[in-house]
C-alpha cells in the first residue's frame, strides 16, 4: 500500500552525534496528527491528534547544535504516549513554528480550549474532594449553598 507523501507537512529522522541520519526511525507531521514510525522489518507506529498537545518543550545542547539539531518534547492528553520527543532534530526552531501553527489550527477546529485540557496528566488533578467546603460556603462541591 502507498503512502500519499503530499498530505505530509513535514518529516524529518533523527541525527545522530555526527549528523548523520542513519537510523530506522521517521517522524511525519501531517494537518491532523504526529506519527512516528520506528523499525525496518518489524514497523511500529505511534500517532498523537495535534489538539491533544498541552505542551512543548525544546533543548539545545551544544553536541546537538555544532550540527545545527536540537530535541523537542512534547506532552500531550493521550493515554498511550503522554510524552514525545522528536530527538536531534535538524533545524528545531522552524519544526517549533510549524507545530505551533499545526496545534493551534487543530483546536480551533475542534474547538478545544485550555480548560477543555485541564487534568490532562492524572498526577496534577484535582478532584472537589481534596477540598474542604464549609457550611457557609457560596458553592460546594454540588453547586448548592
Amino acid at each position: 500500500m502507498k503512502e500519499d507523501r503530499s498530505k505530509f507537512v513535514w518529516t524529518g529522522k533523527p541525527h545522530n552525534f555526527f549528523g548523520l541520519a542513519i537510523n530506522f526511525t521517521r517522524y511525519i507531521i501531517t494537518e491532523d496528527k504526529i506519527i512516528t514510525r520506528t523499525g525496518f522489518l518489524n514497523m511500529k507506529e505511534d500517532e498523537i491528534l495535534n489538539y491533544k498537545i498541552i505542551d512543548k518543550r525544546m533543548e539545545l545542547p551544544i553536541t546537538q547544535r555544532i550540527f545545527g539539531c536540537g530535541t523537542i518534547y512534547l506532552r500531550a492528553k493521550d493515554s498511550d504516549t503522554p510524552e514525545k520527543a522528536f530527538k536531534s532534530v535538524k533545524r528545531p526552531r522552524e519544526l517549533m513554528q510549524i507545530l505551533d501553527r499545526l496545534i493551534e489550527n487543530a483546536k480551533l477546529k475542534y474547538r478545544v480550549s485550555g480548560r477543555d485540557m485541564f487534568g490532562a496528566l492524572e498526577n496534577e488533578t484535582e478532584s472537589a474532594d481534596d477540598y474542604d467546603f464549609a457550611a457557609g460556603d457560596i458553592d460546594g462541591p454540588d453547586g448548592d449553598n
